[in-house]
C-alpha cells in the first residue's frame, strides 16, 4: 500500500464529516450562525415539535434549598409535638446527611412564623413572604416536589442539567440549542448571581451551572456580573476604536472562515458567532444595564434594594429588560438558603431580598402582556428536614437537606394560577399525593415551550443524551 500523502492524513474523520454538506459542519455553521436551529439535523428534528404557550423562561434559583416548613407548607399541629422525636415509621431507613446522621435524637422543630390564606386559591403562605402571599392567586405551588441528591453541588447541578454529574449541558443551554435566539444583539442564555442578607457565606456556585457540557460552546450562558463591567472584555481595548475594532474582526473572521473551511471543526463556526456576538453586545449591553430610564415606580415596586446592582431586586428588573428583549432563558441565582443552626435570624433577610422583587416580577410581567408568554419558576435544591439539626429551644432552631419533598412555585405560560399540587404527610417529611421529579420539572417546562422532550436529544460519544436522560413525565395537572 502506497504510504499516505500529507493531504490524507489531514483529512481525518472530522473533517470528512464537515466537508460534506449534510455534515457535522455544515449543520452547525448552519445552527450556529441562524436564527432558527436544527436541534438533531440528522434525524430531521426541528423545534419546537407543537405551538408553544411559553417563548421564554425566567427561573429565580434559590441557591441553597429554602424551608418549605417555614415558608409554604404549613403544619400547625407540629406546633404540639415540639420537641418529641420524629416517629421511626415516618423517617424510615431515609438517608440523612452525615451533619446529622450521628445526631441521638431527631427532635420536631415546628415552624415559629405565621400563616395565613390568600386569595381566593386560599393558598398557605408564611408571614415572612407577605407580597408572594398577596399575589398567591397568579401562582401555581407544587409541594410534592422531589430529588434523589442530598448534597448542595450535585442536588443544584441535577436541577440545571438532569444529572447530579457535573459535564452535562445546562437548562438554558439545551433551550438555546433547541430554540435558538430571538434576539441577535445578546445571547439566548443569561444568568446571573446574588448574594442573600441572611446567610453571605452561603454554598458557592461554579460557571459550569451555566455551562453548555458538551453542547457548542455558542449555546453556554453568558453570566452579567452585579461589579464592574456587567459583561467582561466587552469593551474596545485603550486606543482602539471601533472602525478599527470592525476591520481586526473582519479580519480574524476570514483566518477563521478559511480554518472553518478546510476541518469543519463546530467550535470554529463557534468562534466566529460569539466574535460577531460580542461585537453587537458592546452597543446592547450597555443599553440594558442602564436603570436611568426606569421610572420610579419600577423601583418602588420592586424595593429599596432594586437601587443597588447586583441584588436580587435588581436582577429581576433586568431579566424583566432581558425577556423585554426576547432573551429567551434567564436564570437568577440567589445564594444564602442554607439555614442549618439558626434559621431564624437568618431566613427573614433572605425573604427580605426575594418576597417583594419576585412579586413584583410576575406583576410586571402581566403588566406588560409579557406574563402570557414567558414561564417564571421559584425554587431551590431541596428542601429542609422538620427535625431540628444542632440545639432546638422555643426561639431557635436548624433544619438539614431534606430531598424527600419541598415546594416551588410556578407562574405564567400555560400553568394555572391559584393551585396547589401535591401533599405531604403531617410531618412535612414524605409525599403523600402527586409527587414531582426533577425530570418531571424539565419535561413540563420543554412541554410549554413546544418541545417533546424525549426528541430535544445531542449525540456524544455514541450516545444520544437529553435534558431528561430516559425519565420524566408531563405534570399535566398544572397545565392549560
Amino acid at each position: 500500500m502506497d504510504p499516505l500523502t500529507e493531504s490524507q492524513v489531514l483529512m481525518n474523520r472530522r473533517q470528512f464529516f464537515g466537508k460534506t454538506a449534510t455534515g457535522l459542519g455544515a449543520a452547525a455553521l448552519g445552527s450556529l450562525l441562524g436564527r432558527e436551529l436544527m436541534a438533531d439535523d440528522s434525524l430531521g428534528k426541528s423545534f419546537p415539535n407543537f405551538p408553544p404557550k411559553a417563548k421564554r423562561v425566567i427561573y429565580l434559583f434559590q441557591s441553597g434549598a429554602p424551608s418549605q416548613l417555614d415558608l409554604f407548607d404549613w403544619k400547625p399541629e407540629l406546633r404540639e409535638r415540639f420537641a418529641t422525636d420524629l416517629p421511626d415509621s415516618i423517617r424510615g431507613d431515609q438517608r440523612v446527611t452525615g451533619m446529622t446522621v450521628g445526631q441521638k435524637r431527631f427532635p420536631i422543630a415546628p415552624t415559629i412564623y405565621n400563616f395565613k390564606r390568600h386569595g381566593q386559591s386560599g393558598a398557605l403562605v408564611s408571614e415572612l413572604m407577605p407580597n408572594i402571599g398577596r399575589i398567591a392567586d397568579k401562582l401555581c405551588f407544587i409541594k410534592s416536589m422531589y430529588t434523589e441528591a442530598i448534597n448542595h453541588d450535585p442536588a443544584i447541578t441535577f436541577f440545571q442539567t438532569g444529572s447530579q454529574i457535573a459535564g452535562r449541558p445546562s437548562v438554558g443551554s439545551w433551550l438555546s440549542y433547541g430554540l435558538g435566539s430571538m434576539n441577535d444583539n445578546l445571547p439566548a442564555f443569561v444568568a446571573m448571581v446574588s448574594t442573600g442578607t441572611g446567610r453571605p457565606g452561603g454554598q458557592p456556585l461554579y460557571d459550569r451551572l451555566w455551562g453548555s457540557g458538551f453542547l457548542p460552546t455558542t449555546h453556554q450562558g453568558i453570566r452579567f456580573r452585579g461589579i464592574g463591567d456587567p459583561v467582561l472584555y466587552l469593551k474596545n481595548p485603550y486606543g482602539l476604536d471601533q472602525p478599527t475594532r470592525r476591520r481586526m474582526l473582519d479580519d480574524l473572521n476570514a483566518i477563521n472562515q478559511k480554518k472553518y473551511e478546510e476541518s469543519g471543526d463546530p467550535e470554529v463556526a463557534t468562534r466566529i458567532a460569539q466574535y460577531e456576538l460580542a461585537y453587537r453586545m458592546q452597543t446592547s449591553v450597555p443599553e440594558l444595564t442602564d436603570l436611568s430610564s426606569e421610572p420610579e415606580s419600577t423601583f418602588e415596586a420592586y424595593g429599596p434594594e432594586s437601587r443597588k446592582r447586583g441584588t436580587f431586586a435588581s436582577n429581576c428588573i433586568l431579566a424583566r429588560r432581558l425577556v423585554e428583549r426576547d432573551v429567551r432563558f434567564v436564570q437568577l441565582f440567589h445564594m444564602g438558603w442554607d439555614q442549618h443552626k439558626v434559621l431564624p435570624n437568618q431566613i427573614p433577610g433572605q425573604c427580605y431580598d426575594t418576597d417583594q422583587a419576585s412579586a413584583a416580577l410576575i406583576e410586571d410581567l402581566e403588566r406588560r402582556g409579557l406574563l402570557e408568554d414567558t414561564l417564571v419558576i421559584w425554587g431551590g435544591e431541596f428542601g429542609r428536614t422538620v427535625y431540628c439539626q444542632g440545639t432546638l429551644t422555643e426561639d431557635n432552631y436548624g433544619r438539614d437537606h431534606h430531598p424527600r419533598c419541598f415546594t416551588i412555585f410556578m407562574a405564567g405560560a400555560g400553568v394555572k394560577p391559584g393551585i396547589t399540587h401535591g401533599e405531604t404527610d403531617d410531618f412535612g417529611y414524605n409525599i403523600t399525593q402527586d409527587p414531582v421529579h426533577v425530570h418531571d420539572l424539565h419535561a413540563t417546562m420543554l412541554h410549554l415551550l413546544g418541545i417533546d422532550h424525549k426528541r430535544l436529544t445531542f449525540k456524544f460519544q455514541g450516545r444520544h443524551y437529553r435534558l431528561t436522560d430516559v425519565h420524566g413525565h408531563l405534570i399535566r395537572e398544572i397545565m392549560d
